[in-house]
């Protein structure tokens, strides 16, 4: 198993790893030692140390990859990965978790980074994220890398497209060189083309206006 050491601009002692099954404990440990508000933010409410145990044991039954920041062996923060088999709607889902004193030291970005590589390895086109509506830096977060957030009944939700940005003058933002351009989405993107230029032609000859 290869350890990522954290840059230095997060915490010098840490190490990014992937879980073992051996070690989700450690996973079990991290979502205890969670403050209040942290339990709150990461599952949405009020939650006891019974459903917590119940769980972690589910991750470890259900083939979870857990990311994590690793210091001193504890985890002090969590990028979950769950399989689309375990969503109602089968898309995978991710979660995340950082204790308090690990917090605003860069340790949020470089889990989510890691996740959506996993993902990205696994062959995934989109992730699912919840959270609380008042979990701020997770929404800042959630917006950093793409996700487009709804709030609804308490929780907010949103959906990471990883499938690659096709035609950037078309959609009007940019994308990285060397993007493939699937067959469909040029397709579809030649139509909108040809339907915006009809409509210019046809307003500027009065022939636009509805009946």
């Amino acid at each position: 198993m290869t350890e990522v050491p954290a840059p230095d601009h997060a915490i010098e002692r840490g190490t990014i790893r992937t879980l073992t099954a051996r070690e989700m404990p450690l996973l079990r440990e991290h979502l205890l030692r969670l403050d209040a508000a942290s339990r709150r933010d990461r599952f949405n409410g009020a939650i006891d140390e019974k459903f917590i145990e119940s769980y972690a044991e589910r991750c470890l039954a259900d083939g979870t990859v857990v990311i994590a920041y690793v210091e001193d062996e504890q985890v002090l923060a969590a990028a979950e990965l769950h399989q689309p088999d375990s969503s109602s709607e089968g898309m995978p889902e991710i979660a995340f978790s950082v204790e308090q004193h690990v917090r605003r030291k860069g340790v949020g970005s470089i889990l989510f980074r890691r996740l959506i590589a996993e993902a990205e390895g696994r062959g995934y086109g989109s992730l699912r994220i919840t959270t609380g509506y008042s979990n701020e830096a997770m929404r800042a977060l959630a917006h950093k890398f793409g996700a487009h957030l709804t709030f609804r009944q308490g929780e907010t939700t949103g959906i990471i497209d990883l499938k690659p940005l096709t035609l950037p003058a078309v959609a009007g933002r940019s994308a990285p060189r060397g993007a493939p351009v699937e067959p469909a989405d040029a397709a579809r993107a030649m139509i909108s083309v040809n339907r915006a230029w009809w409509q210019m032609v046809l307003k500027m000859y009065g022939l636009g206006r509805a009946a």
